[in-house]
């Protein structure tokens, strides 16, 4: 990476990134759903993700008031429910809640907590309020600060959401870096001029030929490694 030196904070973005989102709702709803097939579990998975990208969107568009991630999963949680012919209200409750219990990547515990001796860190997510913190106990993430888009009441790429990392930051934008595994989160924070790492992750969205990213690693070791020997 170009002028390493010069990054002062580092932004992850969460879902995905640090934590294996589909495998976490995966199990959660095979767990509501314990007699269902492979093939059953993964389309309810799809029919999950879905929904909630839609409700995003709409929210985005201006076409739906915002309502956050707990609100948006609870919503697709009695859909898959509805689907599966599950009435047990104490299951789709469980299961609306799967956000929360999601696992860290192999290798996100450890770099984060190499990286917070080093730099201050921040998590910025599209995970509600009340789901961020449990959702990071749960994984075990260790942060300086946690940040979720409720707090502007939008999703990512919305630019306010990266405006909260840069506030809390209090540095110029071109000292803060970025990290995602998803192309699409970085170039909404390229477009505040905060710098930007993409790293690879099995569920990832990679760059176009047309992304100029600062960064590109297979592992997040390998950012770590550059950020802290940089």
């Amino acid at each position: 990476m170009v002028g390493i030196r010069d990054i002062e904070v580092v932004v992850f973005d969460v879902l995905g990134t640090l934590v294996d989102e589909p495998s976490g709702l995966r199990a959660e709803i095979r767990h509501a759903l314990p007699g269902a097939d492979d093939a059953v579990v993964d389309e309810s998975l799809t029919a999950w993700q879905d929904y909630r990208d839609h409700e995003q969107q709409r929210i985005a568009r201006g076409h739906r008031p915002y309502a956050n991630s707990e609100v948006i999963d609870g919503e697709a949680a009695q859909r898959v429910a509805a689907q599966a012919g599950v009435a047990d209200p104490a299951v789709v409750s469980r299961l609306a809640t799967a956000g929360r219990r999601l696992p860290p990547w192999h290798d996100s515990v450890a770099a984060l907590d190499r990286l917070t001796r080093q730099r201050p860190v921040l998590g910025l997510s599209n995970a509600g309020r009340a789901a961020l913190p449990r959702l990071n106990a749960h994984a075990g993430l260790r942060w300086h600060q946690a940040l979720s888009g409720e707090a502007v009441r939008a999703y990512k790429p919305a630019p306010e959401v990266y405006r909260l990392a840069l506030d809390a930051a209090d540095c110029a934008a071109d000292r803060v870096l970025m990290v995602a595994a998803h192309a699409w989160d970085l170039r909404g924070a390229q477009a505040l001029g905060m710098r930007t790492a993409y790293v690879a992750r099995p569920v990832s969205d990679p760059p176009a030929g047309s992304d100029t990213f600062d960064g590109s690693f297979d592992r997040l070791d390998d950012l770590v490694a550059a950020l802290t020997h940089g």
